[in-house]
């Protein structure tokens, strides 16, 4: 997983306890979980609008 080892995640995750503290590392997960949860949700949703309408050129003409 990019590279990491054990011990770099553990020191990882001292750093983000000494920072943030014990308290807010749940509601900090649960915003992350929400945003790429919402993130994916409008990657489909765009997709689905290609997928619909394929007379929209997939390429965007740069000039």
């Amino acid at each position: 997983m990019f590279g990491l080892g054990t011990a770099e995640l553990v020191l990882i995750l001292a750093i983000v306890l000494i920072i943030f503290g014990a308290g807010k590392i749940p509601k900090i997960a649960g915003d992350l979980g929400k945003a790429i949860k919402s993130f994916r949700r409008s990657i489909k949703g765009v997709e689905g609008e290609l997928a619909a309408n394929p007379e929209v050129p997939k390429e965007i003409d740069k000039s």
